[in-house]
């Protein structure tokens, strides 16, 4: 049997961290489409860049990815936020996301120094 790969971003604690976010985003259900679309590509944005941040060499191509995911999923935690006091989400998921949303920050803003 052989292993699979292991891509520099599978070894990346904060990645794994982001997808969480994505799920726990996904799992609210936010049922207006703007608000929705926005938590989405925000979540997905924090992942893609924490994987790129990864692979990237130099420290300052790292740091710039990540700085780049850090405010990706803080806009993510807002577009959930934002669509609970709307309305537009139940208030019953929003602590798993801003939990997840507080680590990955946390996690970045180390990386980024």
């Amino acid at each position: 049997m052989t292993e699979s790969p292991k891509l520099p971003h599978h070894r990346l604690i904060a990645y794994g961290v982001a997808i969480e976010l994505l799920d726990a985003v996904r799992a609210m259900r936010v049922t207006d489409p703007v608000l929705r679309d926005q938590a989405l590509r925000a979540a997905k944005s924090a992942c893609l860049n924490c994987a790129e941040g990864a692979g990237r060499v130099s420290p300052r191509d790292k740091a710039r990815a990540y700085a780049i995911a850090r405010a990706e999923a803080g806009e993510a935690a807002a577009a959930v936020e934002i669509a609970v006091h709307s309305g537009d989400a139940p208030q019953a998921g929003l602590p798993a996301v801003l939990r997840h949303a507080d680590r990955l920050v946390a996690m970045l803003t180390r990386l980024v120094r």
